[in-house]
């Protein structure tokens, strides 16, 4: 794969700044002093009609006039100005350019026109843009500061990119202060054209670049950024800011940039789903960033607190408990080491107070013994300066045990707090010098352990690619799908009950039983064909709250009370709301379950994230309750456990008191269905089954609404959801000319022992002509990139057999999409037995049709020239080919889709 578009554009070597000025309040002028005052190196080339002289260089009146071509311009021009200018950089062969310019999108209506103006420009020349309405961008390493900020960042490993250019100025005037330096500051304002997921692929690969920031306001796009954050919290930690928690917050963020704003718990969902972190302040935000790039990965959540003083162990453990961060139960062997070694009146316990005249031997005991414990998987060491205590000496006591458990491996995360000011500054400073993290208050450093263990298990979610639900019974797509376009079709926006779940009756999902009745007398056959006790309510999709309006009756018994209930709950209906639309009331029968709990199972449209997934406590206090968890799906059952663990009610799922536990596996299949439904029908916009009652011998969804509309014209079946699911449709079966099935279908996750077995099979030959390097095997990394990948942006076709009752690979074909979003890159290996027989042929043409769906226009990869077979197969399907110029063992391929 080729070098990132950005790289030119971040790193160019030379640059026009349009609308460059002598005046020093002028963005143009500030720009210009900031290029020269961080010592540029590359050509810098003022453009200002007015004048022939800027700074006392040559000024040109139009980019078309520099001599050579600049690879980035700087536009600081009335609005009204950019669309054009735009156009000639790109007919010049300038790359790319940064708008700092005010007035687009976010200014109304005669600002969305100049947006759509200068987006067609620098689509149709090829330029590619940052911004508008921002603040520029800083590389301290390439020496750029393409800015008018008057704050400049340190040279160092940290990338921000922010929406916001006052908060690129504030964070930077506070890193300068605490001398942490940044390998990128970019400022991305309405994000029109570049936007996080363009960056994030860029910054996921840049060597310069450790740990990424992200200040979000909102988001334009959805699946781009999903893509991006997940390629790149992959090779290294992000941690996230995001602008508009509440409401007013999130109208202020809109109104700000143009981008949209959803649901916050929906953000968090989907930074889980993404392997990111969140922090809530700017020092959370670069204390994270410095804790996951230097510490230790965590095994677990459990926290063990070494003190000299029980009022900070308090205040840490209560910490703990707000973030369900666990306090580490210490071992029976622990516990009985310590009373051997430390004072008799120590806490006994943890928070393990070592009393008020700790010195380094005792903490040296107890953090070796915590560090033995394997209950214990992170530690947090606290010490108050006392009349008898040695802060230095202490501290270099933590730095000496922490650094001779990296010697002999990952170990566990240490974190250190040093309480008070110039007694225990100098410790500060060897912990600091040593790497060890520390703060300077119990809080900040038990949020600071829970950063570690959010990050373990985001990462844990990040590897989770849901597959096809084709092992269980297949839902009824189709029949589902003719119901909600029957609906839509008579105009209605909202399923009746009977066909809601009838809907959710096609995904298997299990419902009570219910009739229509149009006239008391209808209400009284179907009682009677259902059975006593029964449940009536009114049948309206205009009436959401049914309870509200008097429409829901329980326990009914006879005959007299059914057709006294259907007269009342009509009439209370129409009085309470006399414009809805009455079909009659619905019965069905008690659901009888002892030991039932009321669930809620939702979907929700987030206006950034699409379909969402909700799940808590149910029944008619739900809004009062507020207990839910959100997931975006895909779903599978790491997720879902995940997403019911997170709510209130899930403590009383399992056993408890007299209640037996309730069906999990029945559970999580439903929500699985649900999933599936969401993926596969874009027509739903919303959903509630409430209550969904379960108990230990199962579960039934009692009641349902459903929400639907028409989905915008796609290609993309599933270009209404933020995360690409499994592409079930691309499954194909195929026959070798010797009658012998293949079966080509996208790998997953669980494919991994099959994708490990079949290179481990290739002969030495085949695996250095696909990894151009000798191998025997894949690494464990190499395996999880192969086996889980991102459908949206690359696809991998796997060719399988049947061999005694099991699976076999035989081939893989795989493409990766370029930076640029038009190409994309091949690869392609064929088990050596079955070379020959045409399989590497018929999986080039499913890659080359799936590329094409996607519009991308070229497949290229690089072949070695010594891969004869391989380069004959390319130029029989139309590949052109060429020497790679100053290596004439490799060999470009491609072909224009």
């Amino acid at each position: 794969m080729g070098p990132h578009y950005l790289r030119r554009i971040l790193s160019a070597r030379g640059i026009a700044v349009i609308g460059a000025s002598d005046r020093p309040e002028a963005v143009g002028g500030l720009v210009m002093r900031n290029l020269r005052a961080i010592g540029y190196e590359g050509a810098l080339h003022p453009v200002n009609p007015n004048h022939p002289k800027i700074m006392g260089m040559r000024a040109y009146p139009d980019v078309a006039a520099i001599e050579r071509p600049p690879e980035l311009a700087v536009i600081a021009t009335p609005a009204e100005t950019v669309p054009g200018i735009v156009r000639q950089c790109g007919e010049a062969g300038v790359a790319g350019a940064i708008v700092m310019s005010a007035g687009f999108a976010e200014a109304g209506s005669q600002g969305q026109r100049l947006q759509a103006a200068m987006l067609e420009a620098a689509r149709e020349t090829g330029l590619r843009l940052i911004g508008p309405n921002c603040l520029g961008v800083i590389r301290p390493k390439h020496k750029i500061n393409a800015t008018f900020s008057r704050n400049t960042a340190l040279p160092g490993h940290l990338a921000l990119v922010s929406q916001s250019g006052a908060i690129c100025t504030a964070i930077l005037d506070w890193a300068e202060d605490q001398r942490i330096g940044f390998s990128l500051v970019a400022s991305l304002g309405d994000a029109a054209d570049v936007d996080f997921g363009d960056v994030l692929d860029f910054l996921a690969l840049d060597a310069e670049t450790h740990s990424i920031l992200l200040y979000v306001e909102g988001i334009r796009h959805a699946r781009r950024f999903m893509s991006g954050l997940r390629a790149a919290a992959r090779m290294k930690p992000v941690i996230v800011i995001k602008a508009g928690r509440h409401e007013e917050g999130s109208r202020a963020a809109m109104s700000h940039t143009g981008a949209l704003v959803g649901a916050d718990d929906v953000f968090d969902a989907a930074l889980e789903r993404a392997g990111a972190v969140r922090a809530q302040t700017v020092q959370q935000l670069f204390s994270a960033a410095r804790l996951l790039s230097t510490a230790p990965r965590v095994r677990g959540n459990r926290l063990a607190i070494i003190t000299n003083a029980g009022g900070p162990g308090v205040m840490a453990t209560d910490r703990a408990v707000e973030l369900d961060v666990a306090m580490a139960p210490l071992a029976p062997s622990t516990l009985k080491h310590l009373d051997a070694t430390l004072p008799a009146q120590w806490s006994h316990g943890n928070p393990l107070d070592l009393l008020g005249d700790a010195d380094a031997g005792r903490y040296r005991a107890a953090l070796g013994a915590c560090l033995e414990d394997p209950h214990v998987d992170g530690i947090l060491a606290m010490l108050t300066p006392q009349a008898m205590t040695d802060p230095d000496g202490v501290a270099e006591e933590l730095i000496g045990a922490v650094q001779a458990q990296d010697k002999s491996g990952p170990g566990k995360p240490v974190l250190a707090c040093w309480m008070g000011g110039k007694q225990v500054s100098a410790a500060r400073k060897r912990f600091s010098e040593a790497g060890l993290p520390h703060f300077p208050t119990p809080e900040a450093s038990v949020e600071a352990f829970a950063y570690l263990t959010a990050y373990e298990r985001n990462q844990r979610l990040l590897l989770q690619v849901p597959g096809p639900l084709s092992d269980r019974s297949p839902a009824d797509v189709e029949g589902a799908r003719l119901i909600i376009e029957g609906v839509l079709a008579e105009g209605r926006k909202v399923l009746g009950s009977l066909e809601a779940k009838a809907v959710l009756s096609a995904f298997r999902i299990p419902v009570t039983q219910t009739l229509l009745a149009r006239t008391p007398a209808e209400a009284l056959v179907a009682a009677s064909t259902l059975g006593y006790p029964l449940a009536m309510k009114i049948a309206s999709p205009d009436i959401t709250h049914k309870s509200d309006v008097g429409g829901v009756r329980l326990n009914i018994t006879g005959a007299e009370a059914v057709r006294r209930h259907f007269q009342e709950m009509l009439q209370a209906a129409r009085e309470a709301q006399p414009d809805a639309l009455i079909e009659g009331v619905t019965l069905e029968r008690m659901y009888r379950s002892h030991y039932g709990r009321e669930l809620m199972v939702g979907v929700l449209r987030d206006p950034v994230f699409g379909p969402v997934i909700s799940f808590g406590s149910g029944g008619t206090s739900v809004e009062v309750m507020q207990d839910r968890a959100v997931a975006l799906p895909p779903l599978n059952e790491t997720i879902i456990r995940n997403m019911i663990s997170r709510t209130r009610v899930a403590r009383l799922l399992a056993r408890f008191r007299h209640m037996p536990a309730v069906d999990a596996a029945a559970l999580e299949r439903v929500l699985l269905r649900i999933s599936e439904m969401v993926c596969e029908l874009p027509q739903v916009v919303e959903m509630d089954i409430n209550p969904l009652i379960v108990d230990e011998h199962g579960l039934a969804a009692v009641d349902a609404r459903i929400g639907v509309a028409f989905p915008p014209a796609e290609a993309d079946p599933y270009a209404h959801m933020a995360i690409h699911p499994y592409p079930s449709s691309l499954v194909s079966h195929w026959q070798l000319p010797d009658g012998t099935p293949i079966t080509i279908r996208p790998i997953r996750p669980e494919d991994a022992q099959i994708e490990q077995a079949f290179v481990r099979g290739l002969s030495d030959e085949s695996r250095y002509f696909r990894f151009m390097q000798a191998l025997h095997e894949l690494t464990p990394q190499m395996l999880v990139r192969f086996t889980q990948i991102d459908y949206d942006r690359e696809m991998a076709f796997i060719a399988t057999l049947d061999q005694d009752g099991a699976e076999l690979q035989v081939a893989v074909g795989r493409y990766t999409a370029n930076p640029d979003q038009r190409s994309c890159e091949f690869a392609l290996v064929v088990a050596d037995d079955w070379q020959g027989k045409g399989i590497g042929t018929h999986l080039m043409q499913s890659l080359m049709q799936v590329a094409w769906s996607r519009n991308l226009t070229l497949m290229e990869g690089e072949v070695l020239s010594s891969n004869s077979n391989m380069l004959a197969l390319v130029k029989r399907l139309g590949f052109s080919t060429r020497v790679r110029p100053g290596d004439e063992g490799v060999v470009w391929v491609g072909k224009q889709l």
